[in-house]
């Protein structure tokens, strides 16, 4: 069964930097990635994940249509299993407060600090096997 890390933003330069930053892993085929460009695609995705472990969930806050914050609850109701780590620019104590109030596992403020993320997933590979 293939491990599966989803990433919901959507800016279309997210998907190359993180392909970019991950792509030794994704060769090795430690963890698939996948991207959705919306909260509505990444929770008809999530309810998909069956042929996949799904270990970690990475959204952008600030998204049109259903934010990240909105889209929170959502998937804890179909996975309640998969951390879910918010990310935004706006790091301040008010959007922490709100991201884990919600259920967020964690919160990253961009720019992302991929080395804290590859531990953050490292930890989440190790607990699945």
């Amino acid at each position: 069964m293939s491990v599966l890390v989803l990433v919901v933003d959507d800016e279309p330069d997210v998907e190359a930097l993180f392909r970019q930053q991950f792509r030794r892993d994704l060769r090795a085929q430690r963890f698939m990635m996948e991207f959705a460009i919306s909260a509505k695609d990444a929770l008809t995705r999530i309810a998909d994940t069956r042929e996949q472990l799904l270990i970690l969930i990475l959204s952008d806050i600030n998204m049109p249509g259903m934010t990240g914050l909105e889209m929170l609850p959502k998937v804890k109701q179909i996975r309640p299993d998969v951390p879910v780590i918010m990310i935004t620019a706006y790091g301040d104590p008010e959007t922490r407060r709100k991201a884990l109030a919600e259920g967020a596992s964690g919160l990253l403020t961009k720019p992302i600090d991929f080395s804290a993320l590859r531990e953050e997933i490292d930890t989440r590979l190790a607990q699945s096997s």
